[in-house]
């Protein structure tokens, strides 16, 4: 289609140069004569013929893409999970699990969900994270079972909570919340875990707010800054996730960073993955195209791409820092 329709331009050019007048090139391509309004039809046609090879090259690579996206039918092992973990509350604790669901919104065993929970400013609804208040990591999350219907939050110093997780999904009432200059629909969880969160966070009684997700399915577009990333789609957002709704890593990377750091080792729950595997190599899981685990099929989507370890000087297995 460009070449087409620079044919004219540098037709009028060199037709200019060899004597025809600015109103003869007028003449021609405006129809205004017989044999004008011919060459234009005879335009318009090849430009026609481009656009419709434009559009079956565009349809050639779409099908190139979905051919490319489709799970390979061949399998080599690579290694095993070693562990499976899911964050309920954005930057607290994580609750280890023998088994997961996966969902279009992440890993969960009933109630408990990945991510489905986050801590936000009173007076903006503005997410926090560990990034900017570390100790969030102490906050500890723990659910009843077998329905994982209730949350309790435990705490250094602090009486535990509760929250009635079934009950915010029935009645409570939907706001708005912010993640990442994104908008989304939230449930506020009530005044006494709001206060119990400002109390060890803040040091106040008021201030922040526990809110939670009550979809079950991605809600958000892909984050502007991760649109660079060509396979990443807005049904890859997960909950209330940075970037993804599944976060694999593997004992090699995690051991392979301690080796470069003059610093007590950091536990491979600090980069808040979900899946961790044994067996392959360092970062190879980096280059794995497609994951799969049992009969589920993962597909690689983008690298993680923190350059650092959630509080990597607060250990979320403790109540005081690394030294």
């Amino acid at each position: 289609m460009i070449d087409f329709c620079s044919i004219p331009l540098t037709f009028r050019h060199h037709r200019a140069a060899d004597g025809t007048s600015t109103e003869m090139l007028s003449e021609l391509f405006d129809g205004s004569s017989g044999t004008g309004g011919s060459l234009r039809r005879a335009l318009l046609v090849a430009a026609g013929v481009g656009l419709v090879t434009a559009s079956g090259y565009a349809v050639y690579r779409l099908l190139q893409q979905r051919r490319a996206r489709r799970p390979p039918t061949e399998w080599h092992r690579v290694g095993e999970v070693s562990a499976l973990w899911i964050y309920p509350i954005k930057s607290c604790g994580a609750v280890r699990v023998g088994q997961f669901d996966c969902t279009e919104i992440g890993p969960g065993v009933g109630l408990l969900r990945d991510r489905i929970f986050m801590v936000v400013n009173s007076a903006d609804g503005r997410f926090i994270t560990g990034r900017s208040h570390p100790t969030l990591v102490l906050v500890q999350p723990s659910f009843d079972e077998p329905g994982h219907e209730r949350m309790r939050l435990s705490a250094p110093g602090m009486l535990d909570v509760d929250v009635d997780v079934r009950r915010l999904l029935e009645v409570g009432q939907h706001e708005s919340a912010t993640v990442w200059d994104q908008p989304v629909t939230a449930i506020d969880c009530g005044e006494e875990v709001a206060r119990w969160l400002s109390r060890f966070l803040l040091q106040e009684d008021t201030g922040l707010r526990l809110v939670l997700y009550p979809y079950d399915r991605p809600t958000r577009p892909v984050r502007p800054k991760n649109r660079i990333h060509q396979m990443l789609t807005a049904r890859d957002s997960g909950a209330l996730h940075d970037a993804t709704s599944y976060m694999l890593l593997s004992e090699a990377s995690v051991a392979d960073v301690n080796g470069r750091l003059e610093l007590p080792p950091i536990q491979a729950l600090q980069y808040r993955a979900n899946i961790l595997v044994k067996g392959p190599g360092a970062f190879e899981e980096d280059d794995w195209r497609w994951i799969r685990i049992g009969d589920t099929v993962y597909e690689n989507v983008k690298p993680c791409t923190s350059s650092r370890p959630t509080s990597l000087f607060i250990s979320p297995s403790t109540s005081g820092a690394i030294s």
